[in-house]
């Protein structure tokens, strides 16, 4: 008995690193997604291309990371999620050197490429891992420590990257980049995973359809695909377009509408914890979805409506941002809850490719309502997308 006591909290201790070294790798992936918006005026500088060229760069990202997200699950399935969530992070880091190293534009292009193709490991492989090493009654709080580890890397990104290429340059600033990548690579590296807590029981009827293809072209697949590309293009909206709008349509100044920007990115951060808490103690978790989707589309119709003011604005885009981010564990415990055993890679790998998806077409929809001149459009697209993601929620109920 004595033995047996001793064992449990060693064990416990050893998923909580692991844990957290895939939490660490799930902020790298974020992290190496901005690193190139804080640079653009260095690196368009250097090569002498334009703003559009350059964004080429993060379109080959998106698009080669959709391709191939979706066959990366299956892969993980296979042959094990530790070994190529290495190998991806190895990879991005590898990418990111070279994009510094050689002084190519055109190499800079397929660099990203390569980091996209990195990037299709880290969800897929991620919530594998977690999902098998989590118990039950904790894995809606570690999910949404893992989702917040992500947006923390996002946030990290731009202030750190500045700093370094302040000392060092742009291409330094992607060295320095490229090592915080190979650091948590070499982490997961000499770090043994432990043995599976739990794998996981099916805990949806459809979790017994066949693994496979035909898994991820049965509704639920497909309406979790739709929901996370919406949400991705109603975060899109409001974190990369409405200071933009908020100047042409109110005349917002700068500093005010950079504020509210700050206070719906933190409060997005936080909102992520707080749903996890409440993802742990309801199963309710598409009515928090469903609520979550209606407040930020309310507070944008809100800012479309009517000039808010600074003080309501901030708090209007406070309120998206926590609405925002507390249905972010609910929206993996709905796709968990329609996933069978051994299929955990494959199917949020293919459920997370809608955030590509979503990250090829946001900047085509809302650039081209401000190209027209309708600053007011880009508010009310997200509120329409906000419900069309409670439709797509519907699709992800149950069936008796």
């Amino acid at each position: 008995m004595t033995q047996m006591t001793g064992t449990l909290p060693t064990r416990a201790a050893s998923n909580a690193r692991f844990i957290g070294s895939i939490c660490a790798a799930h902020f790298i992936s974020h992290y190496y997604f901005m690193l190139l918006p804080p640079l653009f005026d260095f690196v368009r500088a250097d090569y002498g291309v334009s703003y559009t060229e350059l964004g080429l760069a993060l379109v080959c990202y998106n698009v080669v990371s959709a391709i191939l997200q979706t066959p990366a699950g299956f892969l993980i399935d296979r042959v094990g999620a530790r070994a190529l969530l290495i190998a991806g992070l190895l990879l991005g880091a590898c990418a990111v050197a070279v994009a510094a190293l050689v002084n190519s534009f055109w190499v800079l292009i397929v660099m990203f490429g390569l980091i996209g193709v990195a990037n299709t490991v880290y969800h897929p492989a991620d919530y594998a891992l977690l999902s098998h090493h989590t118990p039950p009654e904790r894995i809606a709080k570690v999910f949404s420590i893992h989702t917040f580890s992500g947006i923390l890397g996002s946030a990290a990104a731009p202030v750190t990257m500045l700093m370094m290429q302040s000392l060092w340059g742009w291409r330094g600033a992607f060295l320095g980049a490229a090592l915080l990548g190979l650091a948590v690579a070499l982490l997961l590296l000499v770090q043994r995973e432990p043995p599976e807590t739990v794998r996981p029981a099916p805990i949806e009827t459809e979790a017994t359809a066949p693994i496979g293809w035909r898994l991820l072209v049965t509704r639920t697949a497909l309406c979790n695909l739709l929901f996370f590309a919406l949400l991705a293009l109603t975060s899109g909206g409001l974190q990369y377009y409405s200071v933009v709008a908020l100047g042409a349509l109110y005349g917002t100044p700068a500093s005010v509408a950079n504020t509210a920007l700050t206070a719906n990115l933190t409060l997005s951060a936080i909102g992520v914890l707080a749903g996890g808490y409440l993802a742990t103690h309801t199963t309710r978790h598409a009515s928090v979805a469903v609520i979550g989707s209606l407040m930020v589309g309310s507070a944008a119709l809100l800012i479309a409506g009517v000039n808010p003011g600074s003080i309501l604005l901030v708090a209007a885009m406070a309120v998206a941002g926590f609405s925002s981010g507390a249905t972010m564990p609910s929206r993996d415990m709905i796709v968990r809850a329609v996933t069978p055993p051994g299929a955990f890679g494959t199917v949020f790998g293919f459920v997370a490719t809608g955030f590509n998806l979503g990250g090829i077409v946001t900047p085509f929809v809302y650039g081209l309502a401000m190209d027209h001149g309708q600053p007011r459009a880009v508010f009310l697209l997200v509120a329409v997308f906000s419900v069309l993601t409670i439709l797509t929620i519907t699709g992800t109920r149950k069936r008796a």
